[in-house]
């Protein structure tokens, strides 16, 4: 196997992956591995099965009828 250095790690960064690691109850290699395997590793959609959800939570939601500016009040109202 090969071995990787990693270099000028921020400290902010670092503390995240340890405390990331720690939760998952993995080493910080083994969760470095996993970062790497899952960033480059290609996930393929099922287009299908995407457009069926989204078809699904549409029919849920066609009810619910909202304006721009419903919208931009309750946005608004929110921050307050």
């Amino acid at each position: 196997m090969a071995t990787l250095t990693v270099k000028n790690i921020p400290d902010e960064l670092y503390d995240r992956l340890k405390s990331v690691a720690a939760t998952n109850r993995r080493s910080i290699n083994s969760e470095i591995i996993m970062c790497i395997e899952k960033t480059i590793t290609s996930h393929r959609i099922n287009l299908e099965e995407m457009l069926d959800d989204a078809r699904r939570i549409r029919k849920l939601t066609s009810g619910y009828k909202i304006s721009d500016e419903d919208f931009r009040r309750a946005k608004t109202e929110g921050r307050k």
